[in-house]
């Protein structure tokens, strides 16, 4: 049920274009007006000069609390969306770890009915296109070289909702698929890759527009072998994934990204797994066994990183805190540039006609309040 229509006074809203101070109008369930005068209109709430930040966008995310969207449990999913909308994060896009063809149809297909109900924004099939040797916390028995076959039979039963497909770009026919989906309206992410420098900017001239969790599962960066990181930091088309959570990526490195690419090409994500919420123990990512501890996710078999286990407003305080990236930017880097990213056109901003998906936030960027389409829920 949508509020009745409420006006937020004395509020910092950030906006796709920067930051707003005054009031903010909701009405049916959408962002009415934004003002800056003393007249707010209607029945007023003053939120205390705290910020009022879009319903953050979580583009790379596989599960939480006990439940991952690779289960292809329908109530399960429901469990995992709702403990992130109660902590600020209001849309996700499902992702999918590589599978037999079997099971990743029977995955998409009930990952659409998720979409279809509007609980998800879409889906991201992270494999199976990937490269072996970079397969992280994929079941490497489970890779395979793209296929537009089978790409094609994703997207039927996607019914339109397949948002985003990892692809290794040396991999045979690689580039084939990645125009392929770019055709059918279909982002592609350059990721668990072997690629060099010329085989990752080949993969963007023909459309791949993002890289997956920049850094983890990827060639690394050398002086005189570039690979992925230096092609997809330097490509103004691009937007790099980023996990933030102290454990995938040095802070140190983290700053470079920033620095590199500015805040409006770097998407935060969690890459967050089933433990998500939970805490320590083992658990498994698709077929594979994953022991956290201390809130760490490793396989038990190869002792690889496997997924976070962070929410993703913990993400933004890490790019505030420990990288000195402003409020505004950090948390856009977890809202409009992901949605941008992916098309997204009814999420992860502030303005006129946007669905009020807000995010109330206290000085120390904890959430305080959550409104989803109009309706505070926490």
């Amino acid at each position: 049920m949508v509020d009745t229509p409420l006006t937020l006074t004395n509020a910092r809203v950030v906006t796709p274009s920067g930051v707003h101070e005054g009031w903010l109008r909701v009405e049916g369930g959408r962002v009415a007006a934004l003002g800056a005068d003393h007249q707010a209109p209607g029945h007023t709430r003053d939120v205390g000069g705290r910020w009022v930040v879009p319903g953050l966008v979580d583009s790379h995310i596989h599960g939480g609390v006990g439940h991952g969207f690779p289960d292809a449990d329908i109530e399960g999913a429901r469990k995992t969306i709702a403990f992130n909308r109660a902590r600020g994060v209001t849309s996700l896009i499902g992702s999918l770890v590589a599978a037999s063809p079997e099971d990743t149809l029977a995955q998409v297909e009930v990952l659409a009915e998720l979409c279809e109900a509007g609980e998800l924004a879409g889906i991201h099939l992270e494999g199976p296109f990937i490269a072996r040797s970079r397969c992280g916390a994929h079941d490497p028995d489970l890779l395979r070289d793209p296929d537009t076959a089978e790409f094609d039979r994703w997207l039927a039963a996607g019914r339109g909702h397949v948002r985003m497909i990892t692809v290794a770009p040396e991999l045979p026919g690689a580039l084939d698929l990645i125009a392929a989906a770019s055709s059918a309206g279909v982002v592609s992410a350059v990721g668990h890759t072997e690629a060099t420098y010329e085989q990752t900017l080949a993969a963007f001239d023909r459309g791949a527009t993002v890289a997956t969790h920049l850094y983890n599962a990827m060639r690394p960066l050398g002086h005189r072998d570039p690979g992925p990181i230096a092609a997809s930091l330097s490509d103004d088309r691009v937007t790099v994934e980023l996990i933030l959570d102290n454990v995938h990526v040095h802070p140190g490195a983290a700053q470079l990204v920033f620095d590199a690419a500015g805040a409006e090409r770097v998407a935060l994500v969690t890459d967050a797994m089933a433990a998500t919420g939970l805490g320590d123990g083992e658990y498994t990512l698709g077929d594979l066994r994953v022991r956290v501890s201390g809130g760490e996710a490793r396989l038990v078999e190869t002792g690889a990183i496997a997924s976070s286990t962070i929410v993703l407003p913990q993400a933004v305080r890490n790019a505030v805190e420990g990288l000195g990236v402003s409020v505004p930017e950090a948390v856009r880097s977890a809202s409009s540039v992901p949605s941008n990213a992916l098309g997204l056109s009814d999420a992860g901003r502030i303005e006129a006609g946007a669905r009020a998906d807000l995010v109330v936030l206290d000085e120390d960027l904890s959430v305080a309040e959550v409104m989803y389409r109009g309706s505070w829920i926490a």
